[in-house]
């Protein structure tokens, strides 16, 4: 995985060097000289939208995990981020991670249903946003026939596949298959130990579905509340480099950029790429390319910023994870 990761560094950083060289380094320097110290509170600013997927996360946990305090739950979602942002694994490598942290002395089951239906959420409140937001403030932008055509035939691909993420998660069919290989005695003892588990995630997963389907609706709206919150810091980069800004530009801007995330999550190289798609959707709007350039550096700076933060925060859940277990708090309480 770390050659994997080196090789998929190497590839994007030749990508971003050609786009710098395409834009002009002084054109993209002038932008930066607009925003000056104005990026400190622009990186403050991005990350806020992380304590709303917090609270969405938090609706989704079941059993011990919801008398965990905000703050812990945020150490997790956090840690969860840097390895999604540090790792090439398609955003899958962060969910892991958070399954693993959250999970304790026989709380596995549960914590993989919160990944799962966090996961599920989080995808439905992004396509909900860019639908939208595309039928709000894209619709006066003069976008190519083409990319109208990939925006629409791809967000109701991704549509379905999520109804049908949704629909295997209430049905409890995730272990379906491997179950299936368990009973024609497929496999050995591992096969049947991995049914069993899945099988106790599929309980997990239906009783959620049967009794807190209003949590998974609370968990959407904070998600779409995290996306939404994105017009700001945008509005507020605009305001650095334009002086003045308008609330549907920069809301097509963010539209554009959450759908070109959610359409390339699998692909995993990131450098370079997340910077083309920001001017291309800045060349959309009527913006320069070196605007787009600009802005998509200043949010890779944003990620790397709050990258950090979570890996200082993955260090401190391992140092403290079992004190938190309810193992731990058993015997604190007993000496």
């Amino acid at each position: 995985m770390k050659v994997f990761h080196l090789l998929m560094i190497a590839a994007g950083v030749p990508l971003l060097g050609l786009l710098i060289y395409n834009v002009g380094v002084q054109a993209l320097w002038r932008e930066f000289t607009r925003i000056g110290w104005g990026l400190a509170p622009l990186i403050l600013l991005e990350g806020a939208a992380n304590l709303f997927h917090t609270q969405g996360w938090r609706h989704c946990l079941s059993g011990f995990h919801r008398s965990l305090p905000f703050g812990h739950v945020f150490c997790v979602h956090m840690a969860g981020v840097s390895m999604n942002y540090l790792t090439p694994t398609a955003g899958f490598g962060g969910e892991v991670t958070k399954g693993l942290l959250l999970a304790s002395d026989r709380t596995g089951p549960q914590a993989a249903s919160a990944v799962l239906l966090d996961k599920l959420s989080i995808a439905f409140a992004q396509l909900v946003f860019i639908t939208y937001g595309s039928f709000l403030f894209l619709a006066d932008i003069m976008m190519p026939g083409t990319l109208w055509f990939a925006l629409t035939s791809v967000t109701a691909l991704l549509g379905f596949g999520i109804i049908g993420f949704l629909e295997v998660q209430r049905r409890g069919r995730l272990g379906g298959i491997v179950r299936w290989a368990v009973r024609h005695r497929l496999g050995g003892s591992s096969l049947r130990k991995a049914a069993d588990s899945m099988t106790e995630v599929d309980d997990e997963l239906q009783g959620f579905y049967r009794t807190r389907l209003p949590d998974l609706l609370l968990s959407m709206a904070w998600h779409f509340v995290g996306f939404l919150w994105g017009v700001v810091p945008t509005y507020y980069f605009l305001i650095l480099t334009r002086g003045d800004a308008s609330l549907s530009m920069t809301w097509a801007l963010v539209v554009l950029g959450s759908w070109f995330d959610l359409i390339a999550f699998a692909i995993p190289i990131d450098i370079g790429v997340k910077e083309t798609t920001r001017v291309l959707a800045f060349r959309i709007v009527g913006f320069p390319s070196a605007l787009g350039l600009t802005y998509g550096i200043t949010r890779r700076l944003q990620q790397l910023f709050w990258a950090g933060i979570g890996l200082l925060l993955y260090g401190l859940l391992v140092s403290t994870r079992n004190s938190l277990s309810p193992r731990g708090r058993g015997q604190g309480e007993g000496a």
